[in-house]
């Protein structure tokens, strides 16, 4: 802290004559540091060095000169924004130093003043965000995204999906000092875009966060302002193929199977007719496992709830006596947890014939209110992970040094024409919302209905699923 910011049209530290001696008299707003450097006060009267020790005479027109550039050094040293940096405690610097001073120079500060603001690298900085972020993130946003995710990127990690660990790429900007220069540095963070954008993002708010904490030497300069923009993510490369680094052609949506929140906006859906073709095709299909979800496809396309809700949902959710099913929770296998749903509310979703029917048939005979309503053959909940075995399909190891890929039910469907196209799981929501949407688009308390039960709001279902109505024609006043 500065003794004072004011500017000095003169210098404030006088020189003066006491007898034949020379001395140096302070200003008032240099008394603090003085009262420290004494240990006792001065009661009030002024600071003075006297300059006899070192010869000054005040009978040598030469000293009296002398004596006024010491001054204006002191002073422009103790006014300075880093005046703590510049400023010699020991008053060597300034040609005066006798030791008096020496003993107490490194912990000495003006009293009341804010102490020196430490350095802070990116990790450290990065480490106080999270603390704060994290009861705004959905447990799963958080570990998967923050925590694992772009930690590990800053740190110069990169998961290697072929041998199944972190590798080093020597691009660490944790330890990196937070500069004006390092933007460079982090546009190399090997991430995909949309990673990279969503963590540009983040170190811009962790960066504005720390400034107004007021507690580290930060750069005047934001070096993440506006750094996102030159990693935005290309939308009309959505839908390329990828090519791994073991060569392995990864097409668009076994990549955005796993990213609930860029399918949400991708609201494609499928034809009522393809709908009943998938929900038909998972029922009567030779394996076990596909079979064994069918009813929880069909559910989701019945209901357009998102996957994690229908993952953990229980049958005291179902009330059929009311007519209703209560969403109120959501599944994420990445943490393995049940959290509140993406929009945090309680939903209460409308029983329909067709909906009650798939209930009545797969509801037990005899079973507790807290058991899922939809299992896997252990009687744990389904998971992405399943639900994508089963409706894209996996990759197995290397065999004889060949991989080998077995497709899921809508892929195959794909492939032989059944349907139009391959869509993502998340997708069955879409179709729903869609389908229903375009059957009730004359009755603006159904869209209402609409919107609310799935979560949603008027203004999506009108702009993004139903579109605009070109037949209309306005009426013009």
């Amino acid at each position: 802290m500065r003794a004072d910011k004011r500017p000095q049209s003169t210098c404030d530290v006088k020189v003066s004559a006491d007898g034949n001696s020379l001395r140096l008299g302070f200003p008032k707003r240099h008394t603090p540091l003085w009262e420290m450097l004494d240990g006792k006060s001065l009661k009030g009267k002024p600071k003075y060095i006297y300059l006899t020790k070192q010869g000054f005479r005040a009978d040598n027109p030469e000293d009296w000169k002398r004596a006024a550039q010491i001054a204006i050094a002191i002073e422009a040293d103790l006014d300075h924004p880093e005046w703590e940096k510049l400023f010699d405690r020991t008053l060597a610097k300034y040609g005066l130093g006798d030791g008096k001073y020496a003993k107490l120079a490194d912990v000495l500060q003006l009293p009341g003043a804010k102490q020196p603001e430490p350095e802070i690298t990116v990790g450290e900085m990065w480490e106080d965000y999270l603390e704060w972020k994290q009861s705004q993130l959905e447990p799963s946003t958080f570990q998967t995204k923050f925590e694992r995710v772009y930690t590990n990127a800053l740190k110069g990690l990169v998961w290697n999906k072929k041998n199944r660990k972190y590798i080093d790429t020597e691009n660490d900007i944790w330890t990196a000092a937070i500069s004006n220069n390092i933007a460079e540095k982090i546009l190399l963070i090997p991430l995909c875009d949309t990673n990279k954008h969503s963590l540009l993002l983040a170190l811009n708010e962790a960066f504005i966060r720390a400034t107004q904490l007021n507690k580290y030497n930060l750069p005047s300069v934001n070096p993440f302002f506006e750094l996102w923009k030159k990693a935005k993510p290309d939308t009309r490369d959505k839908y390329k193929s990828k090519i791994t680094d073991d060569g392995l052609v990864i097409e668009w949506w076994q990549v955005q199977d796993a990213n609930d929140d860029d399918l949400e906006k991708d609201r494609r859906a499928f034809t009522k007719e393809e709908r009943d073709i998938i929900i038909t095709a998972f029922y009567e299909s030779d394996k076990d496992y596909e079979r064994q979800i069918a009813p929880l496809i069909e559910f989701l396309f019945l209901t357009g709830c998102r996957p994690g809700e229908a993952f953990a949902l229980r049958w005291q959710d179902v009330m059929f006596e009311r007519g209703i099913i209560r969403f109120s929770k959501s599944y994420a296998a990445s943490t393995k947890t049940t959290q509140c749903t993406k929009t945090k509310t309680i939903r209460m979703f409308q029983l329909y014939p067709q909906l009650t029917d798939l209930l009545n048939r797969i509801k037990p005979d005899n079973f507790h209110s807290v058991d899922l309503v939809f299992q896997n053959k252990n009687g744990k909940s389904f998971n992405s992970g399943l639900h994508g075995q089963a409706w894209l399909g996996y990759s197995t190891g290397e065999i004889g040094g060949r991989k080998y890929h077995y497709s899921g039910v809508v892929k195959r469907l794909a492939d032989e024409g059944q349907i139009s196209g391959y869509l993502p799981p998340y997708h069955a929501r879409h179709t729903y919302i869609t389908l229903t949407a375009h059957a009730n688009k004359e009755n603006t308390s159904a869209l209402m209905l609409l919107a609310h039960a799935c979560g949603n709001s008027v203004e999506v279902i009108l702009g993004h699923y139903l579109g605009v109505d070109k037949s209309i024609k306005l009426i013009q006043v």
